[in-house]
């Protein structure tokens, strides 16, 4: 292929130009990778999701009670809009397991006589089903699995029905149910003290007493079906059994949880790759600008011989779309590459049977072609000068400024001025629009860092409110069932217990109006300690004695404000209905939760001073013989150890989070470097005609380096606050995009974020002026005051 005349132009200037080239090449790249592994993320983890539903037929509905005869499924079936009904046996029981200290819980589900549920099927990742008659054979699930280290064939001891069982693992596998796995009061994985068992329901039935019965159903819709029809059917027919409430997929603790996840990657997928193109395009503006004002000469030339306005703008376009194309060969790869690593991160939170990263031809060409918009966009307004020169016009010098007194001279300064920085601000006065863009491009490569650095800020403080402020207490044991005085007094006199602070929680139904939510009302002393509501800003609400306290996702959701009365639907016992006042709001961080005073609870119950269970603080020394007690009590259904929680929390969550805004950091640092060189390129190119006359003049090395480096300094501290506020703006719209019921990310960007973003800044600036200023030493006076006219 025969090169034209243009082409080889282009050539000369791409090498000419290399430096300003590969920097914006590679910031395409960063904005190219972020976009093909986060939506290359988002769709993998969306495609696993709907693959593994259909297959293993994941329920629409689920409800539990508290025990039916089996005949009742007749009933349920005829449900209009019910399509496959199943019911189980579901329990949860006090686990040993061995190599762990603190006590784990265990989720018994029972499984049909044949291999496979109808609904929410198991995927068997190793050893084999449950052989009929074997009343001690469970699977476990793989999280629990690999958490702790069992294998096919070990075994672990459970409390089952004040019994002590030895249960014994034969296969290990995955459900639609779970896959993302954890307690419904719980927020963060704990896989290491929670786990899924499942169990033959010939064995399991027995033990609980429901031989005959069921304690939990799941059930698909036909497809015409109504859901909210079906909800109220199934609660009908379940109340006279101790039904807790019907609730759809959507309200599915790992579904939702998936679903959010999925959601905030699609967002993540789009907002963060902007930002970066964005960059890219302010760059390519940036470049193309000072080639077209340095070539006017040539382009009145090329206009003189022919070529047309057309083919001239699309010689420079060139320019950029070979920028996007090295860009692309740069950041397709790298994408791919750290898209891999983040779906084998996200198989530590969400169990699918297989979850393959793909990055399909469809992926690169729309992050290609997106690239390539945004870079005919940032080369628009240079293509305009293009077209709009005339031939005579460019061929002549580009007229000089009006020159005139600084603002130094005209304020009376001057005299307490050097003349070198009296040039500095004269310079900044004469070319204002020129300075604001150099500004603007600083403080975007510091806005980036800002955001990058946000998400450890933000999950910090969740941990600093969840963990330090709100929960305080050692140890959480929740009982079986609700139990009276004599627990209180029980639970106080266990081994090492130093305080106690018992709650209650109770399955409810709130209602305002058309809205409603099924909750869990929690019931806590009147001034707890151990375990306070706690919003942010470290606020600390009181328990009303009279009312109920909501947090402010819930009454949002409801529609509600403090002085309105909504109704509370208890879904237990003796089913009261009541309406209650709303005393307040609190604006927690995670979950929809409703507080009331324990006492006034009860009342709501009609029982009396029951409890569900307590807050421990221990004594540290006594752990171990506290651990054993609580592991042998039948009454006990779960323990949760704070410490514990949060060691699981730092070892999956916030190494995972580290992994993947490392990977973003990084890109944040190489923007940030090549906007600093950037303009520090562009600035000497623009003035490298002046700083030799100076030196012919008489001025030193030292003194027309301190003009440049002088001037890039100032704009480097005039972008600092606006790259703060930008960036505290993106990180509040990107706040703002990823509020989900299950937790709300804090507006926190610690000073320490702004101090490292600055920092980076002021290194690469340095870094920069180390390179300028050996540039300047090596300034060939000659060759840069030969004129064109």
């Amino acid at each position: 292929m025969r090169l034209t005349g243009l082409d080889r132009k282009l050539l000369r200037d791409l090498w000419h130009m290399r430096a300003q080239l590969i920097t914006v090449a590679l910031i395409v790249a960063s904005g190219i990778a972020t976009y093909v592994t986060m939506r290359g993320a988002y769709e993998s983890i969306e495609r696993a999701q709907q693959a593994e539903y259909v297959r293993y037929h994941f329920a629409d509905i689920f409800a539990q009670l508290k025990r039916a005869p089996n005949n009742l499924v007749v009933e349920i079936s005829d449900i209009p809009g019910v399509s496959v009904v199943e019911t189980r046996v579901v329990v949860e029981v006090n686990l040993d397991v061995p190599g762990l200290d603190e006590p784990a819980v265990g989720r018994l589900v029972s499984m049909p006589k044949r291999e496979q549920p109808m609904l929410n099927a198991l995927f068997l990742r190793r050893g084999r089903y449950i052989e009929p008659g074997r009343q001690d054979e469970v699977l476990i699930s793989e999280a629990f699995s690999s958490a702790n280290h069992l294998e096919v064939g070990d075994s672990v001891g459970a409390v089952i029905n004040g019994r002590w069982e030895r249960l014994r693992i034969v296969g290990v596998a995955l459900s639609p149910e779970y896959v993302y796995e954890i307690r419904g009061a719980e927020v963060f994985p704990d896989n290491k003290h929670f786990g899924v068992l499942w169990m033959s329901r010939e064995a399991l039935g027995p033990l609980f007493n429901m031989e005959g019965g069921f304690n939990d159903v799941t059930l698909t819709l036909a497809p015409s079906a109504s859901e909210a029809a079906v909800l109220s059917d199934l609660d009908r027919v379940l109340e006279p059994y101790g039904g807790l409430g019907a609730y759809g997929r959507q309200d599915q603790i790992s579904h939702r949880f998936l679903t959010d996840e999925i959601a905030q990657d699609r967002i993540t997928g789009i907002f963060v790759p902007s930002i970066f193109l964005g960059v890219a395009a302010f760059l390519i503006h940036v470049v193309l600008s000072r080639l077209v004002s340095t070539q006017r000469n040539p382009i009145g030339l090329l206009k003189a011989f022919g070529y047309s306005d057309m083919a001239v703008a699309i010689h420079y376009l060139k320019f950029a779309m070979v920028a996007v194309m090295l860009g692309a060969l740069a950041g397709a790869p790298v994408g791919i590459w750290l898209g891999r690593g983040l779906s084998r991160m996200y198989q530590n939170f969400f169990r699918f049977p297989e979850l393959t990263f793909v990055a399909g031809p469809k992926l690169i060409f729309w992050s290609i072609l997106i690239s390539g918009a945004a870079a005919c966009l940032g080369a628009l307004s240079s293509l305009r000068c293009v077209v709009a020169l005339p031939p005579a016009e460019a061929m002549r010098p580009e007229s000089p400024p009006q020159f005139r007194e600084g603002i130094a001279e005209r304020l009376g300064f001057a005299r307490f001025l050097s003349i070198s920085t009296r040039m500095i601000l004269r310079n900044l006065e004469r070319r204002p629009w020129k300075a604001a863009l150099s500004v603007l491009g600083m403080s975007l490569a510091v806005a980036i860092l800002i955001v990058g650095y946000y998400f450890f800020d933000a999950i910090d403080y969740l941990v600093q409110v969840q963990f330090r402020a709100a929960q305080r207490d050692d140890v959480t044991v929740s009982l079986a069932e609700p139990h009276g005085e004599q627990a209180r007094y029980d639970i106080n006199h266990l081994t090492g217990v130093l305080r106690s602070e018992p709650f209650r929680t109770v399955p409810a139904r709130i209602r305002f109006a058309h809205r409603s939510k099924r909750i869990a009302v929690q019931g806590l002393e009147p001034d707890p300690d151990l375990r306070r509501v706690v919003g942010q800003n470290f606020a600390v609400a009181s328990i009303p004695t009279e009312g109920v306290l909501l947090t402010s996702k819930l009454a949002e959701t409801l529609g509600v404000r403090p002085g309105d009365t909504v109704t509370l639907e208890i879904l237990e016992g003796k089913r009261p209905v009541q309406r209650i006042p709303v005393s307040g709001t609190v604006d927690e961080m995670i979950g929809l939760s409703a507080y009331m005073e324990i006492s006034a609870l009860n009342r709501i119950v009609r029982e009396g001073r029951s409890v569900s269970g307590a807050y421990l603080s221990v004594d540290s020394a006594k752990l171990a013989v506290l651990y054993s007690q609580l592991k042998r009590t039948p009454a006990v259904a779960g323990v949760a150890v704070r410490q514990a929680m949060l060691e699981s929390f730092y070892r999956t969550i916030a190494q995972s989070l580290s992994m993947s805004t490392t990977a973003l950091n990084c890109f944040a640092c190489l923007i940030a470097i090549g906007m600093v060189y950037n303009g520090a390129r562009v600035a000497l190119s623009e003035r490298g005609h002046e700083l030799a006359s100076l030196r012919v003049l008489g001025f030193n090395q030292r003194e027309i380096s301190f003009m440049l480096l002088g001037e890039q300094g100032l704009l480097g501290l005039a972008s600092l606050p606006l790259g703060f506020l930008v960036g505290y703006g993106f990180c509040a719209l990107l706040t703002a995009a990823m509020q989900t019921e299950l937790y709300r990310m804090p507006l926190v960007v610690n000073a320490k974020t702004f101090a490292l973003s600055a920092s980076i800044v002021a290194l690469a600036s340095i870094g920069t002026g180390a390179l300028l200023y050996r540039r300047l030493r090596r300034l060939d006076l000659v060759a840069v005051l030969k004129t064109r006219e």
